[in-house]
C-alpha cells in the first residue's frame, strides 16, 4: 500500500458578519483560537488558525465579515479580507442561510477569484433544509462553486466531510508549522483578543466597537502571570461608562477577563486594566496602525 502524501495549504474564511466565520474555525481545530460572540463584527484581526494530522496541515485564515467600510479601523478590517483572499489556495464562503440581508458584498469580492471556492451552509440546525436550498440556488446563479457543504458550526455537524473535501484540493507539500502549534500568534494577542470579548458581553450598543486594547506589559514568573493592559476608548463620555459606578464595571470586566485567560494559558494572572481616551482613534489612520490593525 503506497503511503499518503503529506499534504499542506491556506484555507480563507470569508464571508458576512456573523454567519459563524470563527465558530467553525475552532470547531475544526477543537480549540478556541477565534473569539466569538452573538454581536456581528467581533473579529478584526486575520486570525491564524493551524489544523494538523498525520497527513495534512491546514492553515485556517479566519477573517472580519465583509462590509462597506465606514471608518479607517473598518478599511483596516477590509485590507485584511482581501490579503487573506490573495493568500488562500481555497477558499471557504460562509453563507448564514437564515440571514435576511443580501450577500452581495461578498460575492463582489470573489467574482474575480480564479481559485477554488467552497460554499459553506452553516447553521442549518436552525433552517428547514428546502429553505436553505432555495437560497443557495440563489447564490449560485451568482459564483462558481468547486463544492457546497451543509454544516452546523455550533453542532459540529458536516464538519469531517468538510474537512475531507478541503484535503482533497489542497497540494502535497510538507507542513509550514510544528505540528503542535495551534496558531502563529503569541500570548499577548490573546489576551487582548480575549479582555475585547468580554466587552462585548459585557457592554452594549457602541462600546465594544469604540474601544481596543493594547497590552502594556506581561511578566511571566513561576506562579503567577502579571498583566498590565489599557483600554482605549474613542470618545471622553464612554470612559466613565467603562469605569461603571464606583468602579464596579471595570472591576466585573477584569474578573471575567482574567478568568478566560487563566483558562487559555493554565496558569494563575494578575490582571491590571486602565481605561485610556484616544479622540476618534478609529478615523485616524496612524492610530488605527499604532494599535495593530
Amino acid at each position: 500500500m503506497t503511503e499518503k502524501p503529506h499534504k499542506s495549504g491556506y484555507v480563507a474564511i470569508i464571508g458576512k458578519p456573523n454567519a459563524g466565520k470563527s465558530t467553525l474555525m475552532n470547531r475544526i481545530l477543537g480549540s478556541k483560537i477565534s473569539i466569538t460572540t452573538h454581536k456581528p463584527q467581533t473579529t478584526r484581526h486575520q486570525v491564524v488558525g493551524i489544523f494538523s494530522d498525520d497527513h495534512t496541515q491546514i492553515i485556517f485564515l479566519d477573517t472580519p465579515g465583509v462590509i462597506t467600510p465606514k471608518y479607517e479601523l473598518q478599511k483596516a478590517m477590509m485590507k485584511t479580507v482581501e490579503r487573506a483572499r490573495a493568500d488562500g489556495d481555497l477558499i471557504l464562503l460562509i453563507f448564514d442561510p437564515t440571514d435576511t440581508y443580501p450577500t452581495d458584498e461578498v460575492i463582489e469580492l470573489l467574482r474575480t477569484i480564479n481559485k477554488p471556492i467552497f460554499l459553506v451552509v452553516n447553521k442549518i440546525d436552525s433552517i428547514d433544509e428546502k429553505a436553505a436550498k432555495q437560497k443557495v440556488a440563489s447564490i449560485e446563479e451568482k459564483l462558481r462553486f468547486k463544492a457546497v457543504h451543509y454544516v452546523s458550526a455550533i453542532r459540529g455537524d458536516g464538519m469531517d466531510e468538510l474537512l475531507e473535501d478541503i484535503r482533497s484540493q489542497l497540494l502535497p507539500g510538507p507542513p509550514y508549522y510544528p505540528k503542535e502549534d495551534l496558531s502563529e500568534h503569541p500570548v499577548r494577542f490573546f489576551v487582548s483578543e480575549l479582555i475585547r470579548e468580554q466587552l462585548f458581553l459585557q457592554f452594549h450598543e457602541e462600546i465594544p466597537y469604540s474601544c481596543t486594547i493594547d497590552v502594556i506589559s506581561y511578566e511571566t514568573e513561576e506562579e503567577i502571570d502579571r498583566i498590565s493592559a489599557d483600554i482605549i476608548v474613542n470618545r471622553k463620555s464612554q470612559k466613565g461608562m467603562l469605569i461603571g459606578k464606583g468602579g464596579a464595571a471595570i472591576k466585573e470586566l477584569g474578573i471575567k477577563s482574567r478568568e478566560s485567560i487563566e483558562e487559555l494559558i493554565r496558569k494563575k494572572v494578575f490582571l491590571e486594566l486602565h481605561v485610556k481616551v484616544r479622540e476618534k482613534w478609529r478615523e485616524k489612520e496612524n492610530w488605527v496602525r499604532n494599535l495593530g490593525y
